[in-house]
């Protein structure tokens, strides 16, 4: 049992990684923000996803600089920073890495030697993912599951830590691939990236169009990402709130008891219970970044969404009455009663 000076002692340390969590986000946002005109929800759905040590996926139309954001980000966290521009012809080893054979100049022995390919990364910007095949997509699914790779039967760790920040299209254009549904499981947010109001598009404008350079400086590192990572987990959350998530998820469900009307009229498949995993440490990094120490029914209900929005599936009747997933959540979370205390 610790003593009451170990206690204070932890206290105090404890006290000092929250201030350096907050301290790292806001100059995250600062250094970000002088590329980067508004967008403040997808940057804190980011900015969360690798707190947590999850993968986002970030949907928009062409030209509302989903790359660029990436990009800088990748910046400001001192990480190496690889990227895939993900294109019809692309194969799975062009991600992955491939074995060649290579003479010793010595001996004249011929031996395979393993090439990494990009996704030996901290950062691995995915771009365009859905304008290649399913099969080179799928090549991804290993490495953002289990953090590691398979060449040839063997088996590589990749670097700690390890994001998949992935862009995509709207999946309706021509040229290009839904992502399987195992794959979207992977990602902790769906993160949906639109147009700028008129004062943001005129702030763009302004900053892109003169010879002025924003330099963007790292702020934090690899070892300090991981720390973080660590004290999200440590945020503490209520047992009234985290039965809400599970029946939050578990409604989405059309055969659960907890599934209303509307469920079972439009959606074929709901969510797994990573969605609740995904949504309980989303929950405690926002909480964690707003300055709190314990998860509140808003961090939950903020968050609900961009984490459900890939792991429903709709049927027919909602696509003729023309509902999407966005729609099904928020009548969802306008059905649910939040729990006592909330």
């Amino acid at each position: 049992m610790a003593t009451p000076a170990e206690v204070k002692l932890d206290s105090a340390e404890l006290r000092k990684r929250v201030e350096r969590f907050q301290a790292v986000r806001d100059g995250i946002l600062a250094q970000v923000h002088q590329v980067i005109v508004g967008q403040e929800e997808v940057l804190d759905q980011i900015l969360t996803a690798l707190f947590v040590g999850g993968h986002c996926l970030i949907t928009g139309l062409p030209g509302t600089a989903k790359t660029l954001m990436v990009r800088t980000i990748a910046q400001t966290l001192g990480l190496e920073f690889r990227r895939i521009q993900f294109t019809p012809d692309l194969m799975p080893s062009d991600i992955t890495g491939t074995d060649i054979i290579e003479e010793d100049a010595a001996t004249g022995r011929r031996r395979w030697t393993f090439v990494p390919g990009p996704i030996f990364g901290n950062i691995l910007l995915a771009d365009e993912i859905n304008r290649t095949p399913p099969k080179t997509q799928s090549a991804l699914l290993e490495a953002m599951q289990e953090l590691s790779c398979t060449v040839r039967g063997n088996h590589y760790k990749l670097p700690a830590p390890f994001f998949v920040l992935a862009t995509q299209n709207p999946i309706e254009l021509e040229g290009t691939y839904p992502l399987p549904e195992a794959q979207l499981d992977r990602f902790l947010f769906n993160t949906v990236l639109d147009y700028l109001s008129a004062e943001d598009e005129v702030k763009v404008v302004d900053l892109t169009t003169t010879n002025r350079a924003a330099e963007v400086q790292a702020v934090t590192n690899a070892e300090e990402i991981l720390d973080f990572q660590k004290l999200v987990r440590m945020v503490p959350i209520g047992d009234s709130l985290a039965q809400y998530v599970v029946n939050l998820v578990r409604a989405t469900r059309y055969k659960s008891d907890h599934a209303p009307d509307f469920i079972k009229k439009y959606v074929n498949y709901g969510a797994s219970v990573r969605a609740a995993q995904f949504i309980v440490l989303a929950a405690k990094a926002r909480a964690l970044s707003r300055k709190r120490y314990h998860v509140t029914y808003e961090d939950i209900t903020a968050l609900a969404i961009p984490v459900l929005r890939h792991r429903i599936l709709l049927n027919f009747h909602a696509e003729s009455d023309r509902i999407d997933s966005d729609e099904i959540l928020r009548r969802l979370l306008e059905h649910m009663p939040p729990p006592k205390g909330a």
